[in-house]
């Protein structure tokens, strides 16, 4: 083990964790953003509002990330209409792209994940809500999506952790993430265990880190769905 090759890294490390951590967060929150209307869409009786959100759903969980950000970014690149289009100042952007994948990836499999969380709301929580006058919008707000989205953590847990894990494709498209910085630091030193490993421990602390986040929140937001442990009363003293 070269313990200099390492220390020497860390600084790089340290660029490609920021990295990394910058382009998960961007891609959470416009992904978080986008999947809650989509997820109301997805469960809508009405069909014309269900059925473009399904095959969104249904084509992006259904192919690659890695081909999906080929495609945005070296896939659009050679139609000359796009290269001439306004929209060529951002596709070719390596951020934007990765961003753009990263961000409809994620709101696919996160539509669904609320989807299905919204479907499993109790009658009873509806029919409650509705015997107090709410409806519409405001059953959705104040009842079926807080309820949901508590339900939807632990599935929610495991789509952020995958996404994570999924940034490390981020460096095919030149960004200089933490899986770039242990291949440059392999390329220039040829050793193995000393630049991936170090990846393999940054992204294995990043996991741990997420998902003791994430256990916090269903013990803080869950908590009514734990059972109840009664403690045994007393025995009274005999008379």
């Amino acid at each position: 083990m070269d313990w200099q090759v390492i220390l020497e890294s860390l600084p790089q490390y340290a660029q490609g964790i920021r990295t990394t951590f910058i382009l998960l967060g961007i891609s959470l929150l416009s992904s978080l953003a986008l999947a809650v209307p989509l997820a109301v869409a997805r469960v809508s009786p009405t069909q014309w509002l269900t059925r473009p959100v399904w095959l969104f759903t249904y084509v992006m969980r259904g192919t690659p990330l890695l081909v999906q950000l080929f495609i945005l970014y070296h896939g659009l690149a050679q139609f000359e209409a796009v290269r001439e289009s306004p929209a060529w100042v951002l596709l070719r952007n390596p951020w934007f792209c990765a961003w753009l994948a990263f961000t409809l990836n994620s709101t696919a499999y996160t539509t669904e994940i609320f989807a299905g969380a919204l479907k499993a709301t109790h009658v009873g929580e509806i029919e409650a809500a509705r015997s107090y006058g709410l409806g519409g919008f405001k059953l959705y707000t104040r009842v079926l999506l807080p309820s949901a989205l508590r339900r939807a953590l632990p599935q929610y847990s495991n789509e952020v952790v995958g996404l994570m894990h999924a940034t490390a494709i981020a460096s095919t498209v030149t960004l200089v993430d933490i899986t770039r910085v242990a291949r440059d630091v392999y390329a220039n030193s040829l050793l193995v265990t000393e630049s991936f490993g170090v990846a393999a421990i940054i992204y294995f602390v990043l996991t741990f880190t997420l998902v003791g986040v994430f256990k916090l929140l269903e013990r803080r937001f869950m908590r009514h769905l734990q059972p109840q442990v009664q403690r045994p009363q007393a025995a009274r003293a005999n008379p």
